[in-house]
């Protein structure tokens, strides 16, 4: 059987990362997409090919529609359609709400949870067609419990949560199953600058007592993309070590 063509949109380094890699091991093509870091991303993509795969990069700002739009056009023509879809892209911009500028609140919604949006509706036209498709999205866990000083932050990825049970339910029939992540604290560069005291305390805070890394979100998204989840939709998977169970 051909190999599936997958799209990681935020790609080249920290968590996107680590999917491409695994999506790699589990025998996809990879479009490694990146807005600003090219080497990392290249990095990746030789990494995954490495892995027996055919990786490319593509460059496109994904809160931005027409270039997301161009981004499915350019791997649809040079790897075929995108059969699984990881909508890993965000940022952050941290700020008490008081203090947060109207710029930040933008930046992060369009970033983080139009990106999804733009990508989702390119994506699904093919798997329509094809009547299969896996549509993955990164959540977080603030989504679900909320954190002092990203409400933008908590705002976009609760967005996605709804967005994923909405899209769900409407391509159920097709063959297209849409689910989320939601990473707790994972060890990436954005939490590198903590102090390791910080660290220490944060993870004496999960029932664990030990801070995820990248590969743990990227097992379970390879889990999502896979024949073994077919039957498997709508929801939203906590990898956080415990950090929001009930």
């Amino acid at each position: 059987m051909a190999r599936r063509v997958a799209l990681v949109t935020g790609g080249g380094r920290g968590i996107g990362r680590a999917i491409v890699l695994e999506l790699a091991r589990n025998g996809c093509d990879v479009a490694v997409n990146y807005a600003k870091s090219a080497d990392a991303a290249d990095e990746t993509a030789r990494a995954a090919s490495a892995l027996g795969v055919h990786a490319e990069t593509f460059g496109a700002d994904v809160s931005d529609r027409s270039q997301a739009e161009a981004l499915f056009k350019a791997v649809r023509e040079a790897m075929g359609p995108v059969e699984v879809l990881v909508n890993n892209a965000g940022i952050t911009r941290d700020g008490l709400l008081v203090r947060m500028k109207p710029d930040d609140w933008d930046a992060v919604i369009a970033a983080n949870l139009s990106s999804v949006f733009y990508c989702t509706k390119e994506a699904v036209r093919d798997m329509a067609r094809a009547r299969w498709g896996r549509i993955v999205n990164l959540a977080s866990v603030v989504g679900l419990i909320g954190n002092a000083g990203q409400a933008n932050y908590s705002a976009s990825k609760a967005g996605i949560i709804g967005f994923t049970k909405s899209v769900a339910r409407e391509y159920a029939a097709r063959g297209i199953t849409v689910n989320a992540i939601a990473p707790g604290f994972i060890d990436t560069s954005m939490t590198a600058v903590l102090k390791e005291d910080v660290k220490a305390a944060i993870a004496a805070q999960i029932p664990m007592g030990t801070i995820g890394t990248p590969e743990d979100v990227a097992r379970a998204a390879a889990f999502f993309a896979s024949e073994g989840s077919s039957y498997i939709t709508g929801q939203v998977l906590a990898v956080d070590g415990g950090m929001t169970m009930c």
